[in-house]
């Protein structure tokens, strides 16, 4: 979204959990095994940083830990984490920015649980490196949105969206690192998953199944209605199926096992009550194969509800997904929230922010069926009653002010510095590495700043964000209990 206005007994421990959270937020004592021990670090990056192409910085769509160099001593821990930003400050428009990764050193010094507030130093942010993604040729990609072009399958390599410069148009939003260094890449514009080289290079391209592909007329379309510069619309400004815009594969993690790629749908396919905010629930998360890295394999395919809540007048809202985090082909954390809300936009007080687990064994696998095609799962927002959904179970509430406090930070007035900004957008798990808690994990959450900031520079021209707010980028780092993560 942009910046335009285990098995059965899983369940039954989950549930335990659920009700008994809020007494153990610090506390070490586990019911059910996952526990959330609350908040122990924040960090941040200035709006004002720049990176490596002297452009503002990009802050978090997507992280990814390098679990292989994460360090502990008498000090801390050490490591490396990758962070992934979108298609671009596009307030205004698209404009050709180029996608890219960047690097950030990482220094944390976590503090105890239920310790007094910190001055927000726990998390020490270094930017490193920054990394261009380019096209299979090696030329540079873009953000502008593709209105209308679509560059043809050839090879293994399907049909792409274009810009009108002729540019492989990305909005990139997950990504998963691997053992050799290439990544997966989810983006919205597809919503197409990529894997690029350790160099950035585009390698492959996976198309999700026919009904996620955008339909305009009948044809695929790409466009998220953001035109760039002197550019139209489209027509229609909505696809008629397919993803919505704005709200492509948001999600993706790569189970521990390394055998499954998982990645969500933001919110509800177009059919599937996608075309309106109060029926976006029902969202698709998909389960490839990944033994062969080049040609992933759909392998299942669930129906995902997303939360509902109140807004202020009563409405039923649905709080779309924004990334996840595998804890096996079965589960997976999920962070969903609410927009409108925070630090560089109008609104204030963010109603829904929450990590859930999300349970996906007892759902219906609808992989290679109709739903893949023509027939809607839910038309208009209410689901076919042949399929069983995955169970969500609340996990962790980012909202918590008895937990931001305690860092100088909050969720509501007065819409400063200090309170959360709108969208937080990135997920990754680094060990505790104490043997004496084999389970324990900090989990690193970063928002996504939209690049607000009031003297950015982007694509050869300065800017100022029209809020009158300088955005950080911010890491918050809660510790958390997962039994059995990455042994099975």
């Amino acid at each position: 979204m942009k910046h335009l206005h285990r098995t059965a007994s899983l369940g039954v421990a989950l549930a335990l959990f659920t009700a008994l959270t809020p007494a153990l937020a610090d506390s070490t004592a586990t019911v059910g095994g996952f526990v959330n021990k609350g908040l122990i670090g924040v960090g941040r990056i200035p709006a004002a940083q720049r990176d490596k192409f002297g452009e503002t910085f990009g802050s978090g769509s997507g992280m990814a830990i390098d679990t292989s160099g994460w360090t502990r001593d008498a000090a801390g821990y050490k490591g490396s984490l990758w962070l992934l930003p979108d298609r671009g400050y596009n307030v205004a428009g698209t404009t050709d920015y180029r996608p890219r990764l960047n690097t950030i050193g990482i220094e944390f010094t976590p503090a105890a649980p239920g310790a007094a507030a910190q001055a927000e130093t726990e998390v020490k942010a270094t930017l490193a490196d920054t990394m261009l993604l380019t096209d299979d040729k090696g030329a540079d990609a873009t953000g502008l949105d593709p209105l209308s072009d679509v560059r043809a399958a050839a090879g293994d390599m399907p049909m792409l969206p274009a810009a009108s410069n002729g540019k492989l148009a990305l909005d990139n939003e997950a990504i998963v690192r691997l053992p050799d260094r290439s990544m997966f890449i989810s983006d919205e514009y597809g919503p197409n998953i990529y894997r690029f080289s350790a160099q950035g290079r585009l390698l492959s391209a996976t198309q999700p199944p026919a009904a996620l592909v955008p339909m305009r007329k009948g044809t695929p379309n790409f466009s998220s209605d953001n035109p760039g510069p002197g550019a139209a619309e489209p027509d229609p400004k909505d696809p008629e199926t397919g993803r919505q815009n704005n709200q492509g594969l948001e999600g993706m993690a790569m189970t521990p096992d390394g055998k499954f790629l998982i990645a969500v749908l933001q919110s509800a396919a177009r059919q599937d009550g996608g075309d309106s905010a109060s029926t976006r629930q029902n969202t698709r998360a998909l389960v490839y194969d990944a033994s062969d890295l080049a040609h992933l394999k759909l392998a299942h395919e669930y129906v995902v509800p997303l939360p509902v809540f109140k807004d202020a007048k009563g409405k039923t809202k649905v709080a779309a997904q924004s990334e996840i985090v595998a804890l096996s082909d079965k589960s997976f954390l999920m962070l969903a929230r609410d927009s409108g809300n925070g630090q560089g936009v109008k609104g204030d007080t963010s109603l829904y922010r929450e990590i859930n687990i999300v349970d996906v064994s007892a759902a219906t696998d609808i992989a290679g069926t109709d739903f893949d095609k023509d027939k809607p799962v839910a038309p208009k927002g209410v689901l076919d009653p042949s399929v069983t959904p995955a169970k969500l179970t609340p996990f962790i509430d980012i909202n918590d002010n008895a937990q931001l406090n305690r860092f100088g930070l909050h969720n509501g007035a007065p819409n400063d510095h200090n309170n959360l900004s709108e969208k937080w957008e990135a997920m990754s798990l680094a060990s505790v590495l104490d043997p004496k808690l084999p389970d324990d994990y900090f989990l690193f959450v970063a928002n996504d700043n939209d690049f607000l900031a009031q003297d950015g520079f982007q694509v050869g021209a300065p800017y100022r964000a029209d809020d009158g707010a300088d955005v950080d980028t911010m890491f918050l780092v809660y510790q958390v209990t997962l039994p059995g993560l990455g042994k099975k």
